[in-house]
Order: C-alpha cells, then structure tokens, then sequence
C-alpha cells in the first residue's frame, strides 16, 4: 500500500481494478477528482466494465402521489433516490418500457413520451405522436439489439390502429393491425404489459386467450393461442420476460385451497402452453387477496398483504430466488407508500451517449 507504488499504477490497470467494482461505487468514485470523473464517464471504461460484468437487472419506480422516483440495484439491495430528472417536467407519469440501459416514460395526462437512462437521469422528449387518441400498450425494442443502432417504440390502442416511433427518423409511423389478429388485450389499470424479446414485442391476449407479437424490423403481427392456466386469477397476472423466455407470474386461486398464492409459469413455445416453474413460499404473505406486480427483464416487483403494511417482494426469474425489498423511504416519510409503476432495464450508464 505504499503511495509511490500506487501513485505510478499505469491507466488501464487502474480501469481494470474500477471496472470490477459494484456499479454504485463507480458511481461514488466519480466524485475523486476530474480525472477519475473522466475516466469513469468514458465509453471505453463502461464497455469494459458491461464486458467484464453481467449486470443483473435493476427496476426503475415511480410513486407520483409524492413525485418519488428511485432506481433498485438487487446486487445491493439498495434504493437510489432520483433527485432531479433531466429533461422531464415534474408531472404525473409513468415508466411503461424498457431496451437495454434505456427506459421509456409517458406523461400520463399529456400523452407525452420521454426516453432516457435512469442512471444517468437524463433523458429527452419525443415528437408527438399522430392519430391514436389513448393507447392501452406501450412496447420497446432496440434496433439489430444494440443502443448504438437506435429504438424503437410501439404503441397500440383498442381499435387496432398502432404507431412506432423510430428513433433514427425521429417520427412516428401509423399503421392498422390486420383483421386476423385480435387485439383483446389483458389489460391493468387501463393498460397492458408487454415483453420484447429481440425485435419483438409481445401481448397477452384475453379472447382468444394467448399470445399477440409484433415484429419491429419486419412489421409482422402474430397471433398465438395459449389457454390460460387453470384457477389463474387473471385481474393480477403479468407477463414477463427472462432470458428470451415469456413468463407468466399471477394469482393462483383455487377453489378447494383456501389460501391462494403467487405462481410463476413459463410459455413452451412447442406445445403453447403454460408450465408451473415455482411458487411464492408462504412465509412471504398471509391470506392473500389481491397482488400487484410490475417488473420485466429477468426480475419482478410483487406487492402483498402484510401486516402492519405491504410487503415489497423481488423474484429473479433466473435465479429463481425470492427476496423481500427493503422500503423506498426516507425518515419521516411515510411508510404505507406504494410505488405505483415500474420497469425493469439493464444498468448501462453509456447508454445516454446514444440518444
């Protein structure tokens, strides 16, 4: 530890050793000095630093009854507060999609979009969108899989008009669903969850009971028939995505169990049908009622029934591993806020350097 051997350490292996370290403390190791600051805010070093990490999935949430945004890292277990967000006024909205490091938010009342990195809290406004007066699905693919080469985002309403905004031609493009595929979406609070996978972005659909997609590079709309798994109670259920796999999380209510659960189910893409992969253990919750879930890429929020207040649960699909969540609060606040909304996105600070 002698400062002379330290003092001489050659670049790139002082950007080896930082480049291993939790993304919070290179966070905090900006604040050094500028040259640090430089150095950690460099494209190279974050491109080292995806290379030599495989980051697990953080959730970017809103509660907008206090105007509380935070950010969850799980290898942490740990909250980040979101102080300001730049390039966003400070109104009602709600992250709806995520693609890679970059999430992508709706002014809820306005009908605007904003898409940026939560890591960095920058983000920018979109064009207005064209003729779709309310959307009830908001989806979002990375083009060819890589920031660099742009997103896109799909929005659909209940008459089977769409619009996707490309972000290399920075507008929006109209289009109708075709006449075979029924968009009776599962919807939630007025809107429905989506999943993408590569570049495509998936439905669930309630009648016919399945799977809707819709291909972003070839324009393809397709329809799956998946029967809903029996005794799901369907006013709580979401889909998920993890690894390239569609997942299922809801409420299993069984008329002879007295108790129901939080069940997790997988798509088989050969038989189209639904598979059992795991269950809440009970020691998590009581009587359950009601839950409430949101989440995507690999790892999702459940709230349920506690006592004295809800209990905040993550599961990682992956994994397969359930965690309680401490609380998003700060002294003094209160302790029965619930986070209204969220996504789940990968950590890529140098996502914002293509925007």
């Amino acid at each position: 530890m002698e400062r002379q051997i330290w003092k001489e350490l050659p670049e790139e292996l002082r950007e080896a050793v930082l480049a291993r370290l939790p993304m919070a403390t290179v966070f905090r190791f900006r604040v050094v000095c500028r040259k640090w600051n430089s150095l950690l805010t460099s494209h190279r070093f974050w491109k080292q630093f995806e290379e030599l990490q495989l980051s697990w999935p953080w959730i970017y949430a809103v509660d907008n009854h206090e105007r509380v945004r935070a950010v969850y890292d799980p290898s942490v277990r740990m909250w980040h507060r979101c102080t300001t967000i730049r390039g966003v006024p400070d109104v009602f909205f709600c992250p709806v999609a995520s693609a890679g490091g970059l999430v992508c938010l709706i002014d809820v009342r306005l009908r605007r979009y904003y898409v940026g990195n939560p890591l960095t809290q920058s983000f920018k406004e979109l064009p207005v969108s064209g003729d779709i007066p309310s959307y009830v699905a908001v989806g979002m693919t990375l083009n060819w899989g890589l920031t660099s080469g742009g997103y896109k985002i799909l929005q659909v309403d209940l008459h089977g008009n769409y619009e996707v905004y490309d972000s290399i031609e920075n507008s929006w493009t109209p289009g109708s669903i075709p006449f075979n595929v029924m968009m009776n979406l599962t919807r939630r609070h007025g809107w429905t969850q989506t999943v993408s996978i590569g570049d495509t972005i998936y439905f669930r659909s309630s009648c016919p009971q399945g799977i809707v997609s819709y291909n972003a590079e070839t324009r393809v709309w397709q329809q799956f028939t998946v029967p809903t798994p029996s005794h799901l109670g369907s006013d709580w259920s979401v889909i998920a995505e993890c690894a390239g796999k569609i997942m299922l999380v809801g409420l299993l209510i069984d008329e002879n169990d007295a108790s129901p659960c939080v069940c997790i189910w997988e798509l088989q893409k050969v038989t189209l049908s639904w598979k059992e992969v795991d269950r809440m253990p009970e020691k998590f919750h009581e009587k359950l009622t009601y839950m409430f879930c949101f989440g995507n890429k690999g790892l999702v929020f459940l709230y349920v029934p506690s006592r004295p207040i809800n209990r905040l649960v993550a599961y990682n699909l992956l994994t397969r591993e359930w965690v309680e969540v401490p609380s998003c609060v700060l002294p003094g606040e209160s302790e029965h806020r619930r986070l209204g909304c969220g996504v789940a996105f990968h950590p890529c600070p140098a996502a914002q350097l293509n925007l």
